[in-house]
């Protein structure tokens, strides 16, 4: 079967289970997501399982039902077989396995016993799947996940219909697969789960162009397989779009990654993008917290420093209530632009960016390399936390490069961005690119959106990784102009202005000469008629 037949398949089933929900009332519910992705990690987890024990014992791997030749091992050869499993393998027992539970589904009060297996699963493996808070508690794997219907005497049905959606095809023959393919099947998992809610931490997906960009501009092609043993770090991850192609660059066994976000749903979708991109020794480092207020990874007292970092931040998010807690000697190092204040009038639109960019910027390496989504905005702010930020960059030859995407790059919010690219070793020249002019607009829903095309994305990581000045798209230049500029990082400011020259007749030029009068004429009419209404009014207003 080919991997197109693989991937319908996984569609498919993933189709299969949302139908349930919504049978049973549970389409677009808030809790729709947590069943879809607890059941689809239930079901990967379980086929994982059998691929692999099957790699270490050929009586199983050629039994017509592995099931039942599992169940026939004696328990020590069976606890052998489970200690040579791949550590990101979860440890199951037989009345774990998918086929148990779908060959005692009429039996009473089969919800319970779909439930207390998937818990079950989560205790025994809650040292390796477990997701952390930075309070220090663990979220297991799995819920009971019947308890999400209301009515308990659909309960039974419920579960029932699921596991007979997950038992219909195996998954074994996918593990074979490469990052394409999972990234794929993610991305359609969480489609309908990873939009704008419009709350208080809106979570944003990530475009491919935007994390491709990034992860290929901090990894070069041509270093990739060359670096290794380095730590990865996120720390607004979301379901983890950019750490998983950073890794991906890297090579997932070359590192380690760290996160940090205060979305309970965005950690767990993290943490199963972790298992199906063979990043399970990473769930150890994944933390369900507010990163801003309560940073999570340290080395002893000192907050942990980190080889690479990405993070596509909130822009905008009402901190009010934690600011006063952030203004204290011990955050003064890490907030050296400052924090900022909170607006009279609209506190939801407190710039909370500022803070996660000069958290990275605290959290880096000597050697250290990041990529950052910033508000188109923060590239020319001529005053306060933001032209601070830009400074320390330029002065401290930190600022490797900036790249303008175009607008509407996200479908979900119209805010212009630019990806901002520390290097501690940047040196004393950056690539500036002027991306905001390419990209195709297509309709997304009710939104639009600019698509990149596979070229144009390569043309921007290769301008920028070549440091190349192309007409109208990039300029290399060197920090003491960037100084000189104010510390300006929008690219237009430094294009060379060229001037057309064509050549006219005498003739010619006496008739654009008129033109231009007569519209300097024109123009000054209308200012006498303007002006004429507001003194018109003026009078009204002095009569009244």
């Amino acid at each position: 079967m080919v991997t197109q037949d693989f991937e319908r398949k996984t569609k498919e089933m993933i189709d299969g289970l949302k139908a349930v929900c919504a049978s049973y009332g549970l389409g677009n519910d808030g809790n729709e997501f947590k069943i879809i992705t607890q059941v689809f990690l239930y079901k990967f987890l379980n086929d994982k399982f059998a691929y692999e024990i099957k790699k270490l014992d050929d009586n199983i791997a050629s039994a017509e039902n592995w099931e039942v030749a599992v169940s026939a091992l004696s328990a020590d050869d069976f606890e052998m077989l489970q200690l040579q499993l791949p550590a990101g393998t979860a440890r199951l027992q037989t009345n774990h396995f998918i086929a148990h539970l779908f060959e005692r589904q009429n039996q009473a009060e089969f919800a319970k016993l779909f439930d207390d297996t998937l818990r079950d699963i989560a205790i025994q493996n809650n040292d390796i799947f477990a997701v952390k808070s930075d309070s220090g508690s663990k979220a297991p794997m799995f819920d009971r996940v019947s308890e999400y219907i209301s009515d308990t005497s659909k309960r039974d049905d419920f579960s029932r219909a699921l596991i007979n959606k997950v038992v219909e095809f195996s998954f074994e023959h996918i593990f074979t697969q490469k990052f394409d393919f999972y990234a794929t099947i993610f991305e359609y998992l969480i489609s309908d789960y990873n939009k704008d809610s419009g709350g208080k931490y809106a979570e944003y997906y990530t475009p491919h162009a935007v994390a491709k960009i990034m992860a290929e501009i901090l990894v070069p092609k041509n270093q990739q397989g060359q670096v290794r043993d380095v730590t990865c770090y996120d720390p607004s991850a979301g379901s983890g779009t950019l750490l998983m192609n950073l890794a991906h660059a890297i090579g997932e066994n070359r590192c380690s990654i760290f996160s940090q976000d205060i979305s309970q749903k965005s950690s767990s979708l993290l943490r199963l993008n972790l298992i199906l991109n063979n990043l399970v020794h990473s769930i150890q480092n994944v933390v369900q917290g507010n990163t801003i207020l309560h940073p999570s990874h340290k080395d002893g007292a000192d907050l942990k420093q980190f080889d690479y970092i990405v993070s596509n931040p909130p822009f905008k998010m009402d901190f009010s209530d934690f600011r006063d807690d952030l203004e204290s000697k011990a955050n003064n190092e890490r907030f050296f632009a400052g924090i900022p204040n909170v607006p009279k009038k609209k506190k939801e639109s407190m710039a909370i960016y500022q803070l996660f960019l000069q958290h990275i910027i605290h959290s880096l390496k000597p050697n250290g390399k990041a990529a950052m989504v910033v508000p188109t905005g923060f590239l020319t702010a001529q005053s306060g936390i933001d032209k601070k930020i830009r400074k320390k960059l330029v002065d401290e030859h930190m600022l490797a490069g900036v790249v303008s995407m175009p607008s509407n790059i996200f479908a979900t919010t119209g805010t212009n961005v630019s990806i901002i690219f520390i290097d501690r070793n940047a040196g004393e020249q950056a690539i500036l690119i002027d991306a905001s002019k390419l990209g195709t607009a297509v309709k997304e829903g009710k939104n639009q959106k600019t698509v990149l095309s596979p070229t144009e994305e390569q043309t921007i990581i290769n301008t920028f990784n070549q440091s190349e000045t192309v007409d109208d798209l990039s300029v290399a230049v060197a920090t003491k102009d960037i100084q000189e500029k104010n510390y300006s990082f929008s690219a237009g400011q430094y294009f060379e202005l060229k001037l057309e020259y064509i050549d006219i007749t005498e003739n010619d030029f006496i008739s654009k000469l008129g033109e231009f009068k007569s519209r300097i004429s024109d123009l000054n009419n209308d200012a006498r008629d303007i002006q004429e209404q507001i003194d018109l009014g003026l009078a009204r207003l002095n009569l009244d």
